[in-house]
């Protein structure tokens, strides 16, 4: 009989192409993850990794076991989805990210509200981009995402994943106090051509998003500074290093020294949740997506 144990570490392997990888994924030390593909040879009497350089890499045999470990993981997940939502009960483990706006402006409500309603589930969150969160659902990382995409470039999600909307999030420009536009009640993203822009790091989805977005304005962005987290580009504007775009969602407080202006674009981010389509009937999948909602609905 194949270990079920071993199966998922192939998996993993499969899915991520390294043993480092592997064991970050599964939340084990490389070693772990060498003993049980040892065990796992020796249970099919067949080798399924070969050495690439400094690396591993999968045999024949081990590509095609790990097609086969692939879909059994997936009938047990679904297994395990369907004896959950028979039972009715919202217990277990469930693993959550979103990206960082979102996880400063939901995650306080609604895992709080998850753990006052259902003491029995036990939720771990972290933060991810995006792009981040959608590949850990897919491999199987993370049972569900809060992710984005904006009015004018939307995510392309990959098959097998469900989403659920939970709020359109309006965003403006932030402006030093100072600056020569802050005084409008709108302004064109044509008007900073002159100014030095503090966005994401370089190939984030949403710098990639304001790098479209600007360029299709006419503007060819000057990029002053970076940064991953709202409120560190905010504090960049007062600084009067330059200007950002400033969604609503996560940005509140706002330092002293800035003022946001709405655009004339009336520029939003669509901010969902994903999940595995196999896992859609499980009651904490449910709980979750409600509990974000709910905690949506607070903030919209």
């Amino acid at each position: 009989m194949l270990n079920l144990e071993r199966l998922r570490t192939l998996d993993a392997l499969a899915r991520h192409g390294s043993v480092s990888g592997a064991a970050e994924a599964l939340h084990v030390t490389t070693s772990a993850v060498s003993q049980q593909m040892g065990k796992l040879e020796r249970e099919v009497n067949q080798r399924l990794l070969a050495k690439n350089g400094r690396g591993v890499r999968l045999t024949d045999a081990g590509r095609l076991l790990a097609e086969h470990a692939s879909r059994i993981l997936s009938q047990v997940e679904l297994a395990q989805s369907d004896l959950e939502a028979h039972r009715g009960q919202v217990v277990g483990e469930l693993t959550v990210a979103a990206f960082p706006t979102a996880a400063r402006g939901l995650f306080p409500t609604a895992l709080a509200a998850l753990r006052a309603r259902h003491p029995a589930l036990r939720v771990r969150s972290g933060e991810l981009e995006p792009e981040n969160g959608v590949a850990g659902v897919v491999r199987g990382d993370l049972d569900l995402a809060v992710v984005l995409d904006w009015y004018n470039k939307p995510m392309p999600l990959p098959d097998g994943l469900v989403k659920a909307p939970l709020l359109d999030d309006p965003a403006e420009v932030a402006l030093p106090a100072g600056h020569r536009l802050a005084g409008r009640d709108e302004v064109d993203l044509g008007e900073f051509a002159e100014d030095e822009w503090i966005t994401w790091g370089e190939g984030e989805f949403c710098h990639e998003w304001l790098m479209f977005t600007l360029r299709s304005r006419g503007v060819e962005p000057i990029i002053g500074h970076r940064a991953a987290e709202t409120h560190t580009q905010l504090n960049l504007v007062a600084s009067g290093l330059g200007v950002c775009i400033a969604p609503l969602l996560g940005r509140n407080p706002v330092p002293e020294g800035i003022v946001t202006v709405p655009l004339k674009q009336r520029v939003r981010r669509h901010v969902y949740v994903v999940w595995r389509a196999d896992a859609d009937r499980r009651p904490s999948i449910r709980a979750a997506v409600q509990a974000l909602r709910s905690a949506a609905e607070a903030i919209s």
